[in-house]
């Protein structure tokens, strides 16, 4: 049966209800001619065509007469479209007319509606993840202990002295940072190609330089920290034991910036020859490079990174060298990166011109990246005692130390005539009124942390210096006696124990030998300490003025020395 559709002017209206327009059509109409009339379907009304919703039709209102007054929405201006709604013309939704999402009811669901969903969480950045994870973090750790150990073991040897300090440092730089440095680099860049992810890797929307630098600039920076930190501890361990000089900054970046280069070196490497024996081998190699340049600071050797050796404090880096060798690794490095991974690598013409004018200024300076200290031409001395007592000008903190050690030496030549101005501590050889004071350093062999190791052997080697300065006499008749007085006046100025067990020494072997002076000789010194011993204190300072009169001469028939 076909439903036909009644003009609005066939439809009769009544006289109280709205026509045929203004009414809306029942709900149960909607369900199509197939569908039987329900209970509120009007008798003899033959139910309306099933109109198709469309999508701009929104939930029907609700009114308060109930079911039979619920309709659609109201249509908008113009003449309502009758036609069967499968021929109707479906309106796009365009920007301003989007359909509304209809949420399930809290009625019909039984549950609250769903919150919206927040922010997606934001990814860490590949950097931070380099730094935090991998390989990158324990391989600092590792580096800070190779480093810690060696300068806290030898600790000794350099506290107190800002040049040692810094030749210790920059020595452990190079012997242990520069290989770790290759050796990890290596491993890291071997990483993509153990893991099997070179396929995943080409695939990233990230340029291959860009992938390189994520994965090398972490692991270069923290063994760079890693160095400083240990220049750190070191500096502030010699703080409290030097008193003159400071330490040179730029020798220690240059030393990091060396460090972070071989890393970023050893990555290239590393990418290039991914082989698992690929880390040992560039830090045996960079061990042995740093052994061969350790007995040599100029010519290729200069060219090695953190090269520089400086011993005590004679000598003073120029500042702008260890940049200088810093950028020649770098520019090593940064020419090795652009030919690897940039699209364009001409580019690496540029750092490679930088390193090579690098490497000959270095080459052109050779042994001039050191210079001497001036303070190393200077003393310091203490005029209160006799002799003076002078130490060098780079050491100002052992004088006091080096007053009290020879406290006894001086005081028993208080008043006395014709002895040395003072103990000098210079390089040059001392001169007529001068004696030369007992080595103060290298440190960790006489001195520690400003005290001085054996304060008796020291005090004894000060009056050895003081006596035998004489030239040697030789087979002369007076030989024998003019040595029995310098042992008496030697024992008498610095008693010590050492000089029983060296007689000792002596003695026995005289005896294997079957040589009868050597005992006699000391016989003979026994019996001018004791005479020494008995004579009162103007008459022994008496004898002493004549005794150092001729201290530096020998007559042959010994006639200027006086005896005992």
């Amino acid at each position: 049966m076909t439903a036909r559709v009644h003009p609005d002017e066939d439809r009769p209206a009544g006289p109280a209800g709205p026509s045929a327009r203004d009414t809306p059509p029942d709900p149960h109409t909607l369900l199509g001619p197939h569908t039987p009339a329900g209970p509120h379907t009007p008798p003899g009304r033959t139910p309306r065509p099933h109109r198709r919703p469309e999508p701009d039709d929104g939930p029907p209102a609700v009114h308060p007469g109930g079911p039979a007054h619920q309709h659609p929405a109201a249509p908008g201006p113009g003449a309502e479209d009758n036609s069967p709604a499968d021929r109707r013309p479906h309106p796009r939704p365009g920007p301003a007319t989007s359909t509304p999402a209809r949420e399930p009811s809290v009625r019909a669901t039984g549950a609250p509606p769903l919150a919206a969903a927040g922010p997606a969480a934001r990814a860490p950045h590949p950097l931070r993840t380099e730094f935090l994870r991998g390989a990158t973090p324990w391989a600092a750790a590792a580096l800070l202990v190779a480093l810690g150990w060696p300068l806290a073991a030898t600790a000794a040897q350099w506290q107190g002295s800002w040049g040692a300090t810094t030749g210790r440092l920059s020595t452990a730089a190079a012997v242990i940072g520069v290989p770790f440095a290759l050796a990890a680099g290596a491993w890291q860049g071997g990483r993509e190609r153990r893991r099997r992810m070179t396929d995943l890797r080409a695939s990233s929307p990230r340029t291959p330089l860009a992938q390189f630098l994520t994965a090398a600039l972490p692991l270069a920076c923290v063994l760079a920290g890693a160095y400083l930190v240990a220049v750190a501890g070191a500096l502030l361990a010699c703080a409290p034991y030097v008193s003159a000089g400071g330490p040179v900054p730029a020798v220690f970046a240059g030393d990091a910036l060396s460090i972070a280069a071989c890393a970023v070196l050893g990555q290239v490497a590393g990418r290039v020859l991914p082989w698992r024996a690929a880390p040992p081998l560039l830090a045996v190699g960079g061990y042995v490079l740093a052994g061969v340049t350790t007995s040599s600071s100029s010519g290729p050797a200069a060219l090695a990174p953190a090269s520089l050796r400086l011993i005590g404090d004679d000598g003073l880096p120029v500042w702008w060298c260890p940049l200088v060798s810093a950028l020649f690794t770098a520019g090593l490095a940064a020419a090795a990166v652009l030919a690897r991974s940039a699209r364009r690598r001409g580019t690496a013409l540029l750092p490679l011109t930088a390193s090579l004018a690098a490497a000959a200024l270095l080459l052109h300076t050779g042994d001039g990246r050191v210079r001497d200290n001036p303070l190393a031409h200077r003393q310091v001395c203490d005029d209160s005692t006799t002799p003076h007592v002078c130490v060098n000008a780079t050491r100002p903190d052992l004088l006091p130390e080096a007053v009290r050690v020879l406290s006894g030496v001086t005081a028993r030549l208080q008043g006395v005539q014709n002895v040395p101005v003072r103990f000098e501590d210079l390089s040059r050889r001392p001169r007529a009124d001068e004696v030369e004071l007992p080595l103060l350093t290298p440190l960790g062999w006489w001195s520690v942390r400003g005290r001085v190791l054996d304060p008796r052997g020291y005090a004894w080697q000060a009056a050895l210096n003081l006596v035998q300065v004489r030239p040697e006499c030789g087979r002369t008749p007076s030989a024998g006696r003019v040595r029995a007085v310098d042992g008496a006046v030697l024992r008498w100025l610095a008693p010590h124990s050492a000089w029983k067990d060296d007689r000792e020494r002596s003695v026995r072997s005289a005896r294997e030998r079957g040589d009868a002076g050597v005992p006699a000789g000391f016989r003979a010194e026994d019996r001018a300490y004791a005479r020494l011993v008995a004579l009162g204190d103007d008459e022994r300072r008496a004898w002493l003025g004549r005794y150092f009169a001729t201290v530096r001469e020998c007559s042959p028939d010994g006639s200027g020395v006086p005896s005992l």
